[in-house]
């Protein structure tokens, strides 16, 4: 069974998004799929992103700016939109179940020395950081969670018989 798709939207495709999947795919693991698009893409992955995820161990230096349009046909389980723009474009997906809007600082906008436009990328990426792992730690505990428990249908059924198992 192909993994579920996780699509992560922001305007330019060119910050948020890239920290965010990175992020995310380190902390799913191989048990979903994870992307990220643009409504209006830059065309390139920020430099300055690229290095603030290198710091924390994830490369994304092989990552590219996508528009969401290449993900229209794809079967898409949750779309999160990390910037105001990309909610407001947001396509509705061929079923697509979940969508959540969780709103970032775009660093890419960050002013001064390289060094004062690092700490603005660190930040974003350390609050992106926090909300991803909590968000992937939620998914997993429910994964674990269908795992171990019975499903519904099982517990509901009965034939009518008591077993010695069910006492009144």
């Amino acid at each position: 069974m192909k993994p579920p798709t996780i699509l992560i939207l922001c305007t330019g495709n060119s910050c948020r998004s890239h920290l965010a999947e990175g992020i995310l795919r380190r902390a799913l693991g191989d048990d979903y799929t994870i992307a990220s698009a643009g409504s209006k893409p830059a065309g390139y992955v920020h430099p300055l992103g690229i290095k603030a995820m290198e710091e924390i161990g994830i490369d994304i230096s092989a990552h590219h700016s996508k528009h969401l349009n290449e993900f229209l046909n794809q079967d898409i389980e949750t779309v999160i939109t990390v910037c105001g723009n990309a909610d407001q474009a947001c396509p509705m997906f061929p079923g697509q179940v979940n969508r959540h809007h969780w709103g970032f600082d775009d660093p890419a906008h960050a002013t001064g020395t390289e060094e004062e436009q690092m700490q603005v990328f660190r930040r974003v990426r350390d609050e992106i950081r926090e909300v991803f792992e909590s968000y992937a730690s939620g998914r997993q505990n429910q994964a674990d969670l269908a795992k171990t428990v019975p499903p519904l249908a099982a517990l509901a059924y009965s034939d009518g018989h008591q077993d010695e198992n069910r006492k009144k």
